[in-house]
């Protein structure tokens, strides 16, 4: 015979308490109310008869899946991973569970992929995709739904974003290369429909005008993809123009490995030849040589930081305060893709 399932009732006969003090005992969310030695008790009662929530009923009684959508433009990318886990080691202890799709940075994907989640009734969202302009996330968060964005953010919206410190990184990079006396320096820009590709660009220009830099117009070049193919591609363009250069920062990491095999390709040596640099520092990437000199953005933080916020949104009374814009400190990495400029360069 198939074993009858335990109810909240069974546990509060079990442990002599109303049903109602199980059900909060038994929410992460709702048990602050009640004291720690009672929800120790009923949790203690719940092990033993073996409980096992029912999340249909439960979502029928509040309304809630306990479900969280999370966006990501590339798996492939490592950055996603450590951001991943920060996420999931917020939601996870209050009974969430991580529903993970990839959109390739493709906008058609991402439309489908977000009506795919809004359909399975996830109470939230965590968006790592999303592009400068992007009607259906902001129809979305106008429809009711819990939205933050995370790395990128929507432009004209109130759609809550965390960042990273863009401005900060990249004047840390420009001053570094200068002080190493480079003056020819190329920028690999990211995609400039994403807000981190062009906030990083208008960062670069900033700074080198701060810093009194002349930036050669002809010494950037946008990438389409955050990736190393199109790294590599930037790096041939640049190559092919025939101007010259000495260092060469990039947009983000994978920008940075793609820049290195072509230069390496063109009996090109890094960094005696031309220095080259990163942004994120993504796992893995000391295993690369020569060591990248990159900006370390805070990627589990980001995770435990954006999920925090996306909390406060599904459980926002009237009147919360939850910020728009949190900006993540970042920090620069000297390692050993970066070098004096050559003597006969400068």
């Amino acid at each position: 015979m198939q074993k009858k399932r335990t109810t909240l009732k069974d546990i509060a006969r079990a442990t002599g308490v109303h049903v109602s003090t199980v059900s909060r005992a038994l929410d992460p969310t709702e048990r602050k109310s009640i004291t720690p030695e009672v929800v120790a008790k009923i949790q203690a009662a719940a092990e033993r008869l073996d409980y096992r929530p029912n999340r249909i009923a439960f979502g029928l009684r509040t309304n809630r899946t306990m479900t969280v959508g999370v966006v990501i433009p590339d798996i492939t990318n490592p950055i996603f991973p450590p951001i991943l886990r920060g996420i999931e080691s917020v939601l996870e202890p209050l009974g969430y569970a991580s529903i993970i799709v990839n959109t390739d940075s493709e906008r058609e994907r991402e439309v489908r992929l977000l009506e795919v989640l809004r359909d399975r009734g996830v109470d939230g969202l965590i968006h790592a995709a999303v592009l400068r302009s992007d009607p259906s996330i902001a129809k979305a968060a106008q429809d009711g739904l819990s939205v933050v964005t995370l790395n990128r953010r929507v432009e004209n919206s109130n759609i809550p974003y965390v960042i990273n410190d863009e401005d900060m990184g990249i004047c840390e990079m420009l001053r570094h290369l200068t002080k190493l006396g480079h003056r020819r320096i190329a920028h690999l820009a990211g995609p400039q429909d994403l807000s981190t590709g062009q906030l990083r660009l208008a960062a670069f220009r900033n700074a080198a005008k701060r810093m009194s830099i002349d930036i050669d117009p002809q010494l950037i070049v946008t990438a389409m993809r955050f990736d190393e193919d199109e790294g590599a591609r930037c790096t041939r363009e640049l190559l092919a123009s025939g101007n010259d250069f000495t260092a060469v920062l990039c947009a983000n990491d994978r920008l940075a490995l793609g820049c290195i095999d072509v230069l390496r390709e063109n009996g090109l040596d890094c960094p005696s030849d031309i220095s080259v640099s990163g942004f994120n520092d993504m796992p893995f990437l000391q295993l690369a040589r020569p060591r990248l000199t990159t900006v370390r953005i805070q990627q589990y933080d980001a995770g435990i930081t954006a999920a925090s916020i996306l909390l406060r949104l599904m459980n926002a009374g009237a009147d919360d305060d939850i910020p728009l814009e949190t900006v993540l400190p970042v920090e620069l990495l000297e390692r050993e893709s970066t070098g004096p400029v050559a003597a006969q360069k400068r």
